[in-house]
């Protein structure tokens, strides 16, 4: 038995920045436990150029956090508290990046530098370049290490531990080398997972990371906002965004046979003429996510014929640098297409020439990877990158229903319909934080009853231990969820077709609980148990938005009976919340929290409640 204060489940920036500020505040008895500190999402991923978002601090551009929170409000879906926590916090959290050297560009007078991210009218975001999160995470793993909090690697979570009153009692986890699975005990347990990274068979989630909301749903945490996530287009091979400069320079795409063969630019078939199809690609670098809004007439019609080649008709797509797209003229270009590339001094030459004079370093990464721009071309999909949903917490990031669980990160579902660019590594930091102070001012004296905390840790262990006595396939079983989540369940969503994958994900859900797995599938199987729930939970949330009215938003586009189902704005002020309880899931719209009134704050006032800890009261 293996007993701590405080467990920190996963080591990507929000796990990790957890764990150092529970150390600075007096916890010591600290564990992280993480299948690697090389495996997580913040470490192995980026973009052209990575945001981190926060509050403005540049020049005499006006900014607060009550305005900074009603830019992320705005999105819908979002609850007001939790929009404020996070544009309150964003800029000492922020400054503690800063402090551990996490190389963010300043001015030589100390100011930080901004510009403009999706959906923010402000210079709020930054970025040290296409691997900011790595940036973060190597900063926080030399602090965590130089700190002595012990970190415990090779290990997947496979359950919570819940006692009879509904609070985390800590986790069972299995050894990926050994095999032996244990049962650690926790006064509180922060939750930092990440997203659902192997849920998608087109995913831009690095390989090495699975994601383990499945477990959470299991123990009965109540999760909302499954439904909104972000895709986008994404290299396969090597696992990318191809934003920013990848488009701009205007790449031919091209449409494939499974074999590679009979290849054939397929966007001219969609758009009237050519220079609309140049245009659209250009805008593409701006406006990367896969938006609603813009799938009509805009540049996310990109998005939708991809998915067409690569989901329906089941050809390759790529994008070819080598070569200008057939029908190409500089002159047919939009206004603004053609005026960046001329300010860029790019109006020349093939993509990879026009690629290498605007952004050599977008070329370097790639051949960082054994990807040779130059001679080969790069196999792209619509890919999953981002879940805006996740586990359900208040505004101390504590789990809505399971006391002692603090979901930080992207498993923490705080944001909405939609986000500005870079607000969600912004919003792993600050829930790192907030959950820290909380666990450090109100649950620092140990409550656990360690008698039935074991008693419900060795059923697990047992459990665990007994799927991996089984006959299933684990390989087939993890391409079948995968394929058909990407096929109906991420940005194109037919609700017939949802409802046929919805039943068909729960079936084989309770096939692995039956069945189990050969002892040498190991942590890969008893990862795919908690994926197939998670594949069904999700499948199950999108089934009920839809039905319920909400239409199409964000980044999903929903059909009902053949047709695109316009969106219910009314929608945007509530919130969809998913529990499952025994084996049922139930969902419910509630209300969202309002943005709190904070004008009329008075020192005195303030100062007596953070004084006495009425801060820490509930809502």
């Amino acid at each position: 038995m293996k007993y701590f204060h405080t467990i920190v489940v996963g080591s990507g920036a929000a796990g990790l920045a957890a764990a150092l500020r529970l150390k600075s505040m007096g916890v010591n008895d600290i564990a992280i436990l993480t299948e690697g500190l090389n495996r997580s999402t913040s470490i192995n991923t980026g973009s052209d150029k990575q945001t981190y978002y926060k509050l403005s601090l540049y020049g005499n551009e006006a900014d607060s956090p009550g305005l900074l929170a009603e830019t992320m409000f705005a999105g819908g879906s979002m609850h007001g508290d939790l929009a404020l926590v996070e544009a309150a916090l964003s800029d000492r959290c922020f400054q503690n990046l800063v402090n551990l050297n996490v190389p963010f560009p300043r001015d030589r007078f100390g100011q930080f530098i901004g510009y403009k991210t999706d959906h923010d009218p402000r210079r709020r975001a930054t970025s040290c370049g296409p691997y900011t999160s790595r940036e973060m995470c190597r900063a926080l793993i030399k602090a965590v290490q130089q700190s002595g909090i012990e970190i415990i690697e090779h290990l997947l979570v496979t359950d919570l531990i819940i006692v009879d009153d509904n609070r985390c009692a800590g986790v069972v986890a299995r050894h990926e080398i050994s095999g032996k699975v244990s049962s650690y005990y926790s006064n509180n347990t922060v939750f930092a997972v990440g997203g659902p990274g192997a849920l998608y068979k087109s995913s831009v989630y690095p390989a090495v990371h699975n994601g383990a909301i499945g477990v959470a749903l299991k123990a009965g945490a109540t999760a909302q906002s499954l439904p909104e996530s972000q895709y986008g287009l994404a290299s396969t091979k090597f696992r990318w965004n191809v934003s920013g400069t990848y488009m701009q320079v205007l790449p031919r795409f091209v449409s494939t046979n499974e074999d590679g063969n009979d290849p054939r630019e397929f966007l001219y078939d969609a758009f009237a003429n050519a220079g609309e199809a140049e245009s659209l690609t250009f805008l593409k670098g701006y406006q990367w996510p896969f938006d609603v809004k813009k799938s009509d007439t805009g540049s996310s019609q990109i998005d939708l014929l991809v998915y067409q080649e690569t989901c329906c008709k089941n050809r390759r797509v790529f994008l070819d640098f080598r070569t200008n797209p057939a029908k190409l003229d500089f002159n047919a270009l939009s206004a603004e297409a053609a005026e960046y590339l001329r300010k860029s001094e790019a109006l020349f030459g093939t993509p990879i020439e026009r690629l290498q004079k605007m952004n050599p370093g977008a070329i370097e990464l790639y051949d960082d990877h054994k990807i040779d721009l130059y001679s080969e071309m790069l196999e792209i999909e619509v890919c999953a990158q981002h879940n805006n949903g996740g586990l359900a917490g208040n505004h101390w990031y504590e789990s809505l229903n399971i006391k002692h669980l603090f979901p930080i990160g992207e498993v923490n579902g705080s944001h909405g319909v939609c986000r500005p660019g870079g607000s969600a590594l912004n919003a792993g930091q600050v829930g790192a934080f907030r959950a820290a102070e909380y666990i450090a001012n109100v649950y620092d004296k140990p409550t656990l009853k360690l008698k039935k905390a074991k008693k419900a840790g060795k059923l697990l262990t047992q459990s665990a231990k007994a799927l991996l006595k089984g006959t299933g396939d684990w390989r087939a079983d993890r391409l079948e969820l995968q394929s058909r989540m990407s096929k109906t369940g991420s940005h194109y969503r037919n609700l017939p077709e949802v409802r046929t994958a919805c039943e068909e994900a729960k079936q084989l859900y309770l096939k692995i609980a039956a069945t189990g797995y050969p002892a040498n599938a190991g942590n890969r199987g008893l990862n795919n148990l908690q994926l197939a729930l998670a594949h069904w939970v999700y499948l199950s949330a999108i089934i009920f938005q839809i039905e319920s009215g909400a239409g199409s938003r964000g980044s999903a586009l929903a059909l009902v009976d053949g047709k695109v189902d316009p969106e219910n704005p009314a929608f945007r002020e509530q919130v969809l919340e998913s529990t499952l309880a025994g084996d049922k899931i139930i969902h419910q719209w509630v209300p969202r929290r309002a943005l709190p009134d904070t004008e009329d704050g008075w020192f005195e006032n303030i100062w007596r409640d953070f004084r006495n800890g009425t801060i820490y009261a509930a809502l």
